[in-house]
């Protein structure tokens, strides 16, 4: 008798473990499902959130472009420019060296860098080293244009600014005239 219910408790033991064991994989299981229903709500609420920012970025853009009425190519990427006057140069390549007289001001017209500050911005077309949005607009342009560029904040310098003059998730506006055009051969 002693035996067997020595052999009771056992199975008795061994069961409580067996069920305490499911019961901690399921709590385990419980606290996965809610860090990952909190890491998708996060993630939601930041997209959502950069969804706004952007809109209201391209709405400051329209509203920019509206009230200097200018009559803009907008690219696939949101680059926006409009050719002020047209020069009789040769078009712009990659691997040209480009030397642009220029001011950058904000949205708000503030001016921030210029060419009368700094001299002429000279750089090989495709190689970096100037706003992604510069790059891409420049390869619409010939030598003697003078055009704006409005360039958003992704294609300029971001979530950052440049850590100078140029605030974070700014957009910034470049009036460009193209001074030199050479080939990099």
């Amino acid at each position: 008798m002693l035996l067997k219910l020595i052999k009771i408790i056992s199975l008795l033991a061994v069961f409580s473990l067996i069920i305490n064991v499911f019961a901690a994989c399921e709590r385990n299981n419980q606290r996965k499902q809610r860090a990952q229903d909190e890491q998708k709500l996060n993630k939601d609420s930041i997209e959502s959130i950069n969804r706004r920012l952007v809109a209201q970025e391209k709405k400051a853009i329209k509203k920019y472009i509206e009230d200097n009425d200018l009559n803009v190519v907008e690219t696939g990427t949101g680059l926006c420019y409009c050719i002020v006057n047209q020069g009789d140069g040769e078009s712009i390549k990659a691997g040209n060296v480009v030397s642009l007289d220029y001011k950058v001001k904000l949205l708000n017209g503030k001016l921030i860098y210029s060419s009368e500050e700094s001299g002429y911005k000279v750089f090989v077309v495709g190689h970096g080293g100037v706003e992604s949005g510069l790059e891409e607009a420049i390869l619409h342009l010939h030598k003697g244009d003078e055009a704006e560029i409005i360039i958003p904040s992704h294609l300029a310098y971001g979530l950052l600014g440049d850590g100078n003059m140029i605030p974070p998730r700014s957009t910034i506006v470049y009036n460009i005239k193209v001074i030199e055009n050479q080939s990099n051969k």
